[in-house]
């Protein structure tokens, strides 16, 4: 069996990856990678300053995007600014997490976890579907833990 390698991700040029909690772990392993190959990649994070640090560590064709995943206002603000940004995005990388968290729950009212790793997920990437499904291979990916 052949070992899969980042060589193998081939020529990025063109092509727009968003990638929610890419400022550390895998979200930024997977954004410094796609940068490196030549794609635009949008670091789509909740804190600011670690956001802009991870993209000055990772070079140029990198930018930010603030994202509260906990919040559906937040989820609307962000896609709203990569559409205002982007007329395509072909890839989104559903990556950000919680895990063990005290009992809270989100500003829409849902428990945490769940309102932050599956349902602002689910409504980012809603949002973002008409910029990716006239996209020839777009695709969405799901992490989790």
């Amino acid at each position: 069996m052949t070992r899969w390698t980042t060589a193998n991700v081939g020529d990025q040029r063109g092509r727009t990856a968003v990638i929610t909690g890419a400022n550390t772990g895998i979200g930024w392993e997977t954004a410094k990678v796609l940068a490196e190959c030549g794609a635009t990649v949008v670091l789509a994070c909740r804190d600011d300053s670690k956001a802009e640090r991870a993209a000055a560590a990772i070079g140029e064709s990198v930018v930010t995007c603030r994202i509260d995943l906990a919040s559906l206002d937040s989820i609307h603000s962000a896609a709203q600014r990569i559409k205002d940004q982007f007329s395509r995005v072909d890839l989104l990388v559903a990556n950000a997490g919680v895990m063990m968290t005290p009992a809270a729950v989100t500003a829409d009212g849902f428990e945490l976890q769940f309102g932050t790793n599956h349902l602002g997920h689910f409504a980012f990437i809603g949002l973002l579907l008409e910029r990716m499904v006239d996209v020839p291979g777009s695709r969405v990916v799901v992490v989790s833990s």
